[in-house]
């Protein structure tokens, strides 16, 4: 069954003309047909080429308005074709949309971005060990494919997606930043790996140059010569305390001899620059701390510490942990003393002192040729050697060790013009015990009304507790020697007392005290509470001793004199 198509409107603009052209056809000829019977009444004459003419002007008028209705088929017959046309380029344009989105789908194959060409739709790749040249998606942004980004390729290898930056790849240290040149416009540093080696990278449009600094950690490809983000490296801050220690000369007792000297050797030449410039004369290098156990090492560093501080208004510890550095990777402990003194120098541009603080040195820089499974003192020793004598000076830098072995530490280190200064800190006595007895033992600790009250109180009962301590009769005696040549000798409680033990000492009279607070005794440290708390510090290090090196107890004693071949423990 056919249906008859509508006859098709014409167009606007025709269609108004025509009809404005019409409308004034009836009102002519009525003005027409009046001026022709006025004409009549007054001349008689008939109006016969008026006539003609409206005649002759309607015929021209319908000739049009066929012409027009013609027109107007035409342009519908053009109209539908067009219709045509267009729904079948949609459903081209949806097949290849569709098309587009099976290609977008994976698997797709992702590559780099290693340059930019001159053309904006091409993109320089590579794909698994290939560099290619391929087409950008024209739906793609071009402004995002920088170099160092990574991309998806379809399977005709067009860029069609773009993904973050990698954040995984080889660690390099940069050794030096280079520029872009106007050839190739793209910034470059020259980089040294784990195992030393020095490669040129190119850095990723996303890496600033300004915001790299040597000895800064680079995240690399190696195959493809790109470094593309900056990475904190926490091995080094968390050497560096940005805090500086708490803790002053005043908090350091019986140690006021060594305290002079360390003052006089680190704390003048910053205190008094123009005068040691005057004379010619440089601060030392650094300064070795050596004793027993627990006799204030430690202290006397982070009080050097805080003490410049308050001279220069600033100042750094580095705290460094001599078993911290080793390392399994060969080359890799040096790598990290080059990394504590390249930071150590670069905190100490702007002449703020800065402390690098070795404890347990002999751990780390053991005489050379002494190692039994690994000879890894041969290259630490001569790392830290050129660094304190390096072509750079140490300015504003002080290297402070701190060893119970000292005789273990390789000599080239403590030779003059390295470790200058060397400083023992010999175990505390009698007096020197009170003094730090009373570091601990305050005014502010809460005491038993049997004391007494003020410090005179604390006084008595200090002097108790450490007679008690460096009694010497045969109830206190703790270990005898025999020496090489035959003579014996009985070393005592007192002979093993230590700073860190006195502190130790309060600390258990205390919890004795709060321990009976909590059971509803009486408030306060009593003189019961450190007699027992000196007895159970000594008995707690009476199975301690070994026996089989009588000369590693010798040296734990602080003796120096002679040769201990046996030791034999006293119990009582």
């Amino acid at each position: 069954m056919s249906t008859t198509r509508p006859h098709p409107e014409p167009r606007p603009g025709l269609r108004a003309r025509l009809v404005s052209g019409l409308r004034w056809v009836p009102s002519l000829h009525r003005t027409c047909t009046r001026s022709r019977w006025r004409s009549d009444r007054r001349t008689g004459a008939p109006m016969t080429d008026l006539a003609q003419r409206l005649r002759d002007e309607n015929a021209r008028l319908q000739r049009r308005i066929t012409e027009v209705r013609a027109e107007q088929r035409t342009l519908a017959d053009s109209n539908d074709k067009l219709s045509a046309t267009l729904r079948d380029a949609r459903d081209k344009l949806a097949g290849l949309r569709q098309q587009i989105e099976e290609l977008r789908q994976p698997p797709l194959q992702i590559g780099m971005v290693t340059d930019r060409t001159a053309e904006d739709d091409l993109v320089d790749v590579i794909v698994n060990g290939r560099r290619l040249r391929v087409r950008i998606d024209d739906e793609l942004p071009g402004g995002e494919l920088t170099v160092g980004r990574q991309v998806l390729l379809d399977e005709t290898a067009v860029a069609v997606g773009v993904l973050d930056l990698p954040d995984t790849g080889e660690l390099a240290t940069i050794r030096e930043l280079m520029p872009a040149d106007d050839a190739t416009g793209v910034n470059r540093v020259r980089i040294q790996t784990r195992s030393d080696e020095e490669r040129v990278m190119r850095l990723a449009a996303d890496v600033a140059l300004d915001d790299l600094t040597v000895g800064d950690t680079l995240l690399i490809d190696r195959s493809l010569g790109l470094a593309w983000s900056r990475v904190e490296r926490q091995e080094v801050e968390n050497l560096v305390l940005e805090e500086i220690p708490d803790v002053t000369w005043h908090d350091i007792g019986g140690l006021e001899d060594q305290i002079e000297q360390v003052r006089d050797s680190v704390e003048l030449p910053f205190q008094h620059r123009d005068v040691f410039q005057r004379y010619g004369l440089a601060a030392p290098k650094g300064v070795l701390l050596y004793g027993p156990p627990g006799c204030g090492k430690t202290m006397i560093a982070k009080a050097v510490a805080r003490s410049l501080s308050g001279e220069a208004g600033r100042s750094y510890f580095l705290n460094i942990k001599g078993p911290e550095l080793l390392n399994k990777y060969v080359g890799e402990t040096e790598r990290q003393i080059r990394l504590i003194f390249g930071r150590a120098k670069e905190r100490a541009q702007d002449g703020v002192p800065v402390i690098v603080f070795f404890d347990e040195m002999d751990s780390l820089f053991r005489t050379r040729g002494t190692g039994v499974s690994s000879d890894v003192e041969s290259t630490v020793v001569p790392q830290l050697l050129s660094e304190l004598d390096g072509v750079e000076q140490l300015s504003n830098v002080i290297v402070i060790g701190a060893s119970n072995r000292e005789d273990l530490i390789d000599p080239a280190i403590l030779r003059p013009g390295r470790l200058d200064v060397k400083i023992r800190l010999d175990r505390p006595d009698a007096d020197a015990a009170r003094d730090i007895f009373s570091k601990y033992l305050t005014s502010s600790v809460p005491l038993h009304p049997s004391l007494g009250e003020g410090p005179d109180a604390i006084a008595a009962a200090i002097d108790a507790v450490v007679s008690e301590m460096y009694a010497t009769d045969d109830a206190h005696a703790f270990v005898r020697a025999t020496y090489s040549d035959g003579r014996t000798e009985t070393w005592y409680n007192k002979d093993f007392v230590s700073g860190a033990m006195i502190n130790n000492i309060v600390r258990r009279a205390k919890k004795m005290a709060i321990k009976e607070v909590l059971t509803g005794g009486e408030d306060g440290v009593r003189l019961a509470h450190l007699m027992a708390a000196c007895r159970d510090e000594f008995a707690e290090n009476e199975d301690l001793p070994d026996t089989s090196s009588p000369a590693a107890w010798a040296r734990i004693s602080g003796r120096r004199e002679g040769q201990v071949v046996a030791l034999e423990v006293l119990r009582h």
